[in-house]
């Protein structure tokens, strides 16, 4: 058993498929960005941190994560500074769905090979429906039935994707080329009075995670990402989740970009699905914000102050590995 996970879990550490290759990229220290991006899957498909490098002259790399509201965002900006060195700067795209909490621990597979006595990682994935206290702590019991990452394991060991159904994020960007289809639709017919419950829970973690970001100098910036305007009907209170992003921009007087009413929005050809851009979308949306963050000069001064700090602190690196 304990041979059999050793196999496993090591191909899926090398595996660059979707989810695996962002954890991975974290725990072998390889994100040591500039600039990150956190939140859900709209981070996720709608920043291209390649165009921001481009454009900023900064490293940047995209760290959402999909289908996950900010519990697990938290734990992944967690993982972050304990393996690589502290970002300048973050974008944190925020959505309807932030500060809410979800029952089950979608996309489960992703957590596997890193599992294993690993304590930490329980505490933060145990309220989920998902896992159980057993699965941390009995080799390769917790591959059962996940089908999917064993193949992947294997396609990894051998070289090669068998199902030709692998999706390697670039720096954590993942661009969709679909096009739109019937989500809001389905989604409408049957949640006509959808309401988003806001987790008491998530919005005090929230708040901790971004005192403690500007206490250890790192600034934030809020940034609500474009969203088709008929699928900005659907969650009835939507009004009250942006008032709160709005509170915690004024608490700790931080930037707060919300592109609701942009012209991107009202053009359904950019997206796939009602909160999706596609890859053209993507592209033009992430231009957008960088042309806005220079044109901000407060946002300016942050990222070139977070540039200045990082190149100092390498200039630092090198002179002490200077040989006496």
């Amino acid at each position: 058993m304990f041979l059999a996970d050793w196999f496993l879990s090591s191909q899926l550490r090398n595996s660059r498929d979707d989810e695996f290759g962002v954890w991975n990229d974290i725990y072998d220290s390889k994100v040591n960005s500039d600039v990150v991006i956190y939140g859900s899957s709209r981070a996720m498909v709608h920043l291209d941190p390649r165009l921001i490098t481009d454009s900023l002259k900064v490293s940047a790399y995209n760290l959402g994560i999909n289908g996950h509201n900010f519990r697990l965002q938290y734990f992944r900006h967690k993982e972050l500074l304990k393996h690589n060195r502290k970002p300048g700067f973050i974008i944190h795209s925020v959505d309807m769905f932030t500060l809410v909490r979800r029952k089950d621990l979608f996309n489960m597979e992703q957590f596997l090979p890193y599992m294993l006595f690993n304590e930490n990682m329980h505490q933060w994935v145990k309220p989920y429906l998902g896992f159980k206290k057993i699965d941390f702590y009995i080799p390769l019991i917790r591959y059962y039935g996940h089908f999917n990452a064993i193949a992947e394991a294997f396609n990894t060991a051998f070289g090669r994707h068998f199902s030709g159904n692998s999706t390697t994020r670039h720096l954590g960007f993942s661009g969709q080329n679909h096009l739109w289809n019937d989500d809001l639709d389905k989604a409408e017919r049957k949640f006509p009075d959808y309401r988003a419950i806001i987790d008491p829970e998530s919005v005090r973690m929230f708040d901790k995670y971004l005192k403690e970001c500007l206490d250890s100098g790192i600034p934030i910036i809020l940034v609500y990402s474009p969203e088709y305007i008929e699928g900005q009907k659907f969650v009835k209170n939507r009004n009250e989740i942006l008032n709160v992003f709005s509170m915690f921009s004024a608490k700790y007087n931080i930037p707060f970009l919300d592109y609701s009413n942009d012209p991107i929005s009202y053009k359904r050809a950019y997206f796939y699905n009602a909160s999706h851009l596609n890859n053209v979308g993507a592209e033009i949306f992430t231009n957008k914000l960088i042309s806005d963050i220079r044109k901000n000069d407060r946002i300016a001064h942050l990222i070139q102050s977070s540039k200045d700090e990082m190149h100092q602190a390498s200039l630092s690196s090198e002179f002490i590995k200077m040989p006496k």
